[in-house]
Parts: structure tokens; C-alpha cells; sequence
């Protein structure tokens, strides 16, 4: 069975719920599918999970970045994907990131009880990333991270941003990413993404103390 295979067979689970094309788990996780004449995406999340899963979109790097999140973020995390990638990237980076974001923002819910924030530095030998996540409801990304190559392996480093993008506005989070230093692009972008997981992670996670939506307007 190849990578393909698994990942398909990770999406082989019974429904728990459908709605407009999409599965909605429990409380705490989503499944999202997205075709379009681009691209066809599966993303299946838990954020009670520890780690696992199988991720194949066709692009190495991406696979690689989206292992390190779901990793360090300790949430479960299955991609499928596939699209137009001998046009480029983009569309694939794009709609993983609307997946990822849509199911992260279903996960959520009304985002009661949750931490909200998240403040995120990761070393990784002489690059030094800062991912910082508000759960706000309002989707923005921030994103400096300059000095990058054009590209990483196979893949154009300018679709991370659109990456990063896609999942701000799907997930309904305020997002800053940003480079203090570095210039190894492979060592940049990776503590970039293993930032990222443990902010989605962070401010996901359940704080016992909040007994009602983490704002002072009483809704998210």
C-alpha cells in the first residue's frame, strides 16, 4: 500500500455526521472534504488526539511542514490531497490550508472554555521563529518571513504565506508569523510550522478556569 493508499484509508472511517459535504466529529474534532476543479482535499482533525495520522498531498515539503505541526502540536491530523501541481503549488498549499482552518474553526465551536491565546518561540539551530494565535473569530494573518530561497525542494516558498492565509480565514484566528532570525530556509520553515502546531494546540486547548467564551463581549 503506498502513501496515497494510507491516506485514503485514514478517511475510511465510519460518519459520524454530514453536513454539506463535510463530517462533523465530536465536540473536539472535524472532518472537512473540499473539490474543487483544482484541487480535491480531505482533512480529518482531533484536537484531543496525540499526534498521529497520515498525511499525502502530492508535495513533499508540505508533507514534511504538515508532520512537524501535527507533531509538536500533539493533535491528530490525516490530509489527503491532490490537484493541478504541474501548474505549481498554490492551489494545493491553498485549499489544505482552507480544509485545515475550516476544520480547526468546527472543532472549536463557540470556542467556550478554551485558552483563546497562544505565544509561540521555536529554536531551530540558528533560525528562530514566533507564531503568535488569538481563537478571535476574526481571520488576519500577520506574516513576516523574509529571506526565505524561491524555493524548498519542489515547492515555491511564496504559497507558504498563501498557506498560512487560507488557514486564518477559515479557522477565524488572528495570525502572526514571524522570523526573529535565520537563514538556513529548510531550518526557517521548519521551526515556523512546529511554532504553529503548538499555537493551534495552545490556544485550543481547554482552561478549567473559563467557564464561558474567552471574551469579555460574551461571544467569539
Amino acid at each position: 500500500m503506498d502513501r496515497r493508499d494510507l491516506a485514503e484509508a485514514a478517511f475510511a472511517k465510519p460518519p459520524h455526521a454530514r453536513s454539506g459535504g463535510a463530517e462533523a466529529r465530536a465536540a473536539r474534532g472535524a472532518r472537512v472534504d473540499r473539490e474543487t476543479s483544482e484541487t480535491r482535499v480531505g482533512v480529518d482533525l482531533d484536537l484531543e488526539g496525540t499526534g498521529n495520522g497520515v498525511i499525502s498531498t502530492g508535495c513533499g515539503f508540505l508533507d514534511h511542514m504538515l508532520v512537524l505541526a501535527r507533531s509538536h502540536g500533539m493533535f491528530d491530523l490525516s490530509v489527503s490531497a491532490s490537484g493541478d501541481t504541474n501548474v505549481d503549488f498554490h492551489h494545493l498549499a491553498e485549499d489544505v490550508g482552507i480544509c485545515l482552518g475550516t476544520a480547526v474553526d468546527r472543532a472549536l465551536g463557540d470556542r467556550r472554555g478554551i485558552a483563546r491565546y497562544a505565544h509561540v518561540s521555536i529554536p531551530m539551530d540558528e533560525a528562530l521563529a514566533v507564531v503568535s494565535l488569538d481563537a478571535s473569530g476574526r481571520g488576519f494573518l500577520v506574516y513576516n518571513v523574509p529571506g526565505l530561497r524561491e524555493r524548498v525542494g519542489e515547492m515555491d516558498t511564496e504559497v507558504i504565506e498563501e498557506f498560512f492565509a487560507a488557514f486564518a480565514r477559515s479557522a477565524r484566528v488572528t495570525l502572526h508569523v514571524n522570523l526573529a532570525y535565520g537563514h538556513n530556509t529548510h531550518h526557517i520553515l521548519e521551526a515556523v510550522f512546529k511554532a504553529f502546531g503548538r499555537a493551534v494546540s495552545q490556544a485550543a486547548s481547554v482552561d478549567p478556569r473559563q467557564t464561558g467564551v474567552p471574551s469579555t463581549k460574551g461571544v467569539l
